[in-house]
């Protein structure tokens, strides 16, 4: 397996789908359901760039993001925000935030896989 991916939705289906297109790309993919869990595998794992839900339980993509900001351990990690809440504000919002990506559901898999590539020098 090549790079790691930490994979950060609620819903099980979508982070299947992607998981198993990353891992069919050559990546070694990780995933979490909820903010906490998120921070706490991005410590644990240090994954090459995170895909972030936006709207998830405890405290949702947001507060996740603020968080690995936040962290010597973790502030360096790309972020890719996917939400099925797109909108101009919201993308506007986050690449004010300094995220490293926008991807609306449903999103375009060979878009997402070149901007990874391009995130992680690949």
């Amino acid at each position: 397996m090549g790079k790691k991916i930490l994979v950060v939705d609620d819903e099980p289906q979508i982070v299947y789908l992607l998981s198993q297109r990353l891992q069919a790309n050559g990546y070694e993919t990780y995933a979490a359901n909820d903010s906490y869990q998120c921070i706490k595998m991005a410590r644990e794992i240090k994954p090459d760039p995170i895909l972030l839900d936006m709207k998830m339980p405890a405290g949702g993509g947001l507060h996740a993001f603020e968080n690995l900001k936040a962290s010597v351990y973790t502030a360096n990690i790309p972020i890719i925000f996917i939400t099925a809440y797109p909108g101009e504000e919201i993308k506007k919002q986050v690449e004010e935030l300094g995220a490293n990506g926008f991807f609306a559901k449903p999103f375009n898999s060979v878009e997402l896989l070149s901007k990874i590539k391009e995130l992680i020098g690949e």
